[in-house]
């Protein structure tokens, strides 16, 4: 009866670590897509900017800051949209690998529980039919 327990618990606890392993590279991956989406949209907010601050530099009158002041504001307005819809995106990134990973959690306890309850079964059988065999 206790070599059924202990093989039960060594094959779970196996399983445990497999489901571990795999929830871990499931994070692992969500990170590196936000990371990368977030610098590439930062690559491109500086590049505008560069850009941006390249030709305010070239501003020599108040006709030209008058010229240059609209794109300042189109270059902010288009960074905080930009900003605004990556974080929409990473949100929508991260609750798809929190999902998967709960699925994964969820999966390996319904596992468990299967395999506590068929032991379980499995011994209360078993002193029955000695139960009834001693008598």
């Amino acid at each position: 009866m206790y070599n059924q327990i202990n093989s039960d618990f060594v094959s779970l606890t196996k399983q445990f670590a497999d489901s571990a392993l795999k929830a871990n590279s499931l994070a692992l991956a969500n990170f590196e897509q936000l990371v990368g989406l977030q610098l590439k949209t930062v690559e491109s907010r500086v590049n505008a900017t560069v850009a941006f601050f390249s030709e305010a530099a070239e501003v020599r009158d108040i006709e030209g800051a008058r010229a240059i002041m609209p794109k300042g504001v189109n270059l902010v307005r288009e960074s905080a949209e930009q900003f605004y819809g990556v974080t929409q995106e990473a949100l929508g990134q991260t609750l798809k690998a929190s999902e998967a990973i709960g699925t994964l959690v969820k999966g390996q306890f319904e596992a468990a529980n299967e395999v506590v309850r068929d032991t379980a079964n499995e011994t209360v059988a078993k002193a029955a039919r000695q139960g009834k065999s001693g008598k």
